[in-house]
């Protein structure tokens, strides 16, 4: 009777009735408790409709009576690796081995069971057993994918997927997991196509939507990011990297008060996840609430010390803070790791405390090498022939922004008889006079800032650009990704950003014989070419800003005021010891800051009260439209520069102006730009060799009111004359630089150093 009952329970099994063959296998047991078949059957019928406790519970008691039974050892390890039990997963598919060594499903759970406890190695080589014995078995193939990925060799993991993927095109485990790969190897348009495929075969398929909006975020298109992140969390709404990778894109839109939300969800649900918690610090530091950002990272960092993004997050709040509690140490722990490969820093906050070419170098490599992967190149060796040479100038700042306050006069300057101007704006239009001056400059002005940057570099390369100029960097929001396809034959760093992008890709960058001597030549991925007075062009116009006061200012009538309006994460310490005691031994004396953010303000504060100064005697100056901030640096006796970071454009306003700035010059690029401006300006007295002489010359000026005058009578006689504020003579010498630079390239040679005689 029991047999017959278990045959037909068999029956409906086989037909898909589970309910019935349920009922049935369950009457069974009610007469034989101990019926092998019953047990394992219902243990597996339990598996398959996803009720791992009880299908591991009637396997348990299979193996009891038969602990020798490899399908009921394999289905029991399956059972206990669906409830995330691995250590005893793994001591099922062990013991399937020992009976059957070469079991092909037993090796694949084994494999997965080593997965889950992090022996990935281990789980691999498992997965590689499996795929010797089945090479067809798309399941190891994905599995040993997943592996590669988990070990960071994604581009190995496309070979097994590939194997996947041709033995059944439309297997969408495998579209899914290949798009995860390219997401993870940056080619975001690829893993798009995969990622659609896979939903034109499951439109419910949730990890679908998440690669496809991971892939959209890649490309920059936010919106629709955000619409399938939307799709994927209504699919499966507890998936914490949904809502963490939603909050991503958010960021990218720029609408950090929801990102936060997204991972406080994410992080409810996933408390221990770092890279969460970094993320979320990373929107706070958007928000400028630096000290809840700071907190956020620490409490990443108490969980793995090593954790790159929590210190690079960490260490671009404490500076833009100014908080320099613990700053040597975590000064010390970033270039540690940055220089044992870790992105530790980003290239741009780097240049606010290193003081090395060498190690402005390593943050500029790590970077491209994750965020720019090798790229088939869009230009090919085609020969042009152009009447005019045709460069595009690329930039997010084309408005009212310093660097396009630098540069608007060369883009009106270019001779168009040579020439022909391409603007490729990837920011705002702020509807500015600076904007309309750029606008109307150029023989083509796009606005790209909506497309990927695929559609960029495909459109320089449909337009034939002979050079195109990078003025960002990675400044900003900067986008190296699409100079990073070879649209164009020619590739300059310019301007934008201080110092080498460590980027095969990029030809040139143009300086000048202060900012990179000769020597710093090895630390440079680009051809250095010199500009012969100063790299920086400055195209200057009368100010119209409001006539200021000290009072209005909230400055001393006749204290000496010193002044410093670099960004106030350009303030070190070292810098800030010597202008306290530059206040302690000027009587009645201020300092002049800028005011960036309350933390910071709040910090200097604190700093000087600890030297032994009042925080009275530091003044911090709202920020205000840029020719109200030009006129009221009238009110200034002297600039105090930073180091390692210099005044760039500041410190050519300060000059226009006819303040005095002192200089001493660093080791690398951001640190020499003030010297080069001095120098261009005729005012090389002002560039001193050490901090000693630097503090000497700036007591020197502050109790010398006739030397300090007549410093600043030979300054306001040079600015009319001096070759910093000649701009029609810096667009012709860029233009005998891109001229080199072309004729160069049409020959045939490659790209090499040079200097642009005056």
């Amino acid at each position: 009777m029991s047999e017959a009952l278990f045959q037909n329970a068999q029956r409906h099994h086989q037909a898909g009735d589970l309910a019935q063959a349920a009922r049935l296998y369950t009457e069974v047991l009610r007469g034989h408790p101990m019926h092998l078949g019953a047990l394992q059957m219902l243990g597996f019928l339990h598996f398959q409709r996803d009720e791992f406790a009880a299908a591991e519970s009637f396997l348990a008691r299979a193996l009891a009576i038969n602990p020798r039974d490899v399908d009921a050892l394999y289905n029991r390890g399956c059972a206990l690796q669906s409830l995330e039990r691995h250590s005893e997963a793994l001591k099922c598919f062990d013991a399937a081995l020992g009976l059957e060594p070469g079991d092909p499903g037993a090796l694949h759970g084994r494999g997965r069971a080593l997965q889950g406890l992090g022996r990935t190695d281990e789980a691999l080589a498992c997965f590689e057993r499996v795929i010797r014995l089945e090479p067809a078995s798309i399941e190891a193939l994905i599995d040993k994918a997943i592996a590669l990925v988990a070990l960071a060799r994604v581009e190995e993991a496309l070979v097994p997927l590939g194997a996947a993927l041709r033995v059944d095109p439309r297997d969408g485990a495998a579209l899914v997991n290949r798009a995860n790969a390219l997401i993870h190897l940056k080619r975001h348009a690829e893993a798009l196509t995969d990622a659609d495929a896979a939903l034109a075969l499951n439109p419910s398929h949730a990890e679908a939507w998440h690669n496809r909006a991971s892939a959209l975020t890649g490309l920059k298109r936010f919106p629709e990011a955000l619409a399938a992140y939307d799709k994927a969390l209504a699919i499966k709404p507890g998936n914490a990297s949904t809502w963490n990778n939603r909050g991503n894109a958010l960021i990218g839109l720029k609408r950090y008060e929801d990102a936060l939300a997204d991972f406080d969800r994410s992080l409810a649900m996933s408390p221990a996840d770092i890279e969460t918690r970094a993320n979320r610090a990373n929107a706070l530091s958007h928000l400028k609430r630096y000290g809840e950002a700071i907190a956020e990272c620490e409490a990443a960092l108490r969980a793995n010390p090593d954790h790159a993004l929590s210190l690079n997050v960490a260490v671009h709040c404490r500076m833009h803070a100014c908080d320099w509690r613990g700053y040597e140490s975590f000064r010390r722990r970033a270039i540690g790791g940055l220089m044992a490969g870790r992105r530790t820093v980003s290239p741009f906050d780097a240049k606010g405390f290193v003081n090395s070419e060498e190690e402005n170098l390593q943050a500029a490599r790590l970077w491209v090498e994750a965020e720019c992967p090798p790229m088939a190149p869009l230009y090919r060796g085609e020969r042009y022939a152009h009447d005019k040479i045709r460069i595009a100038y690329i930039s997010t700042d084309l408005r009212s922004h310093a660097v396009a306050y630098l540069i608007v006069g060369v883009f009106e300057h270019h001779d168009k008889s040579r020439f022909e101007t391409t603007a490729i704006s990837l920011g705002p239009d702020d509807r500015s006079e600076t904007r309309a001056r750029i606008v109307g400059a150029f023989d083509r002005f796009i606005d790209a800032r909506d497309k990927s940057d695929g559609e960029v570099a495909a459109l320089l390369r449909s337009l034939e650009i002979d050079i195109a100029i990078d003025l960002t960097g990675y400044t900003g929001d900067g986008r190296p990704r699409i100079l990073a396809q070879r649209p164009a034959p020619v590739q300059v760093n310019y301007l934008g950003f201080p110092g080498t992008m460590g980027a095969d890709f990029i030809d040139y960058v143009i300086a000048d014989h202060i900012i990179v001597p000769e020597s710093s030549e090895p630390c440079y991925s680009e051809r250095v070419v010199r500009l012969p007075y100063s790299y920086q062009p400055n195209g200057r116009y009368a100010s119209n800003g409001a006539a200021p006061t000290r009072a209005g200012a909230g400055l001393p009538e006749n204290g000496f005021v010193f002044c410093s309006f670099n960004n106030n994460y350009k303030i070190a310490p070292a810098m800030f010891d010597i202008w306290m005691r530059l206040l302690r031994e000027v009587p009645g004396s201020v300092l002049w800051l800028l005011e960036d953010n309350s933390y910071a303000t709040a910090n200097l504060a604190r700093e000087a009260e600890v030297r032994g100064v009042a925080a009275t005697r530091l003044v911090f100056a709202p920020r205000v439209s840029p020719a109200d901030h030009l006129v009221r640096q009238t009110l200034a006796d002297l600039f105090l520069d930073t180091l390692p970071y210099n005044a760039h454009t500041t410190a050519s306003d300060a000059l226009w102006m006819g303040l005095p700035l002192i200089t001493c010059p660093g080791q690398s690029f951001q640190g020499r730009v003030a010297a080069s401006l001095l120098t261009a300006a005729g005012m090389p007295e002002l560039v001193v060799d050490t901090l000693v002489r630097y503090e000497q010359t700036a007591l020197i000026l502050a109790r010398s009111p006739p030397i300090l005058a007549a410093v600043k009578a030979k300054l306001a006689g040079n600015r009319g004359t001096c070759a910093l504020f000649d701009i029609e003579r810096t667009a012709r010498h860029l233009e005998a630089a891109y001229t080199t630079m072309h004729e160069r390239h049409a020959r045939g040679l490659p790209p090499e150093a040079f200097a642009v005689p005056p």
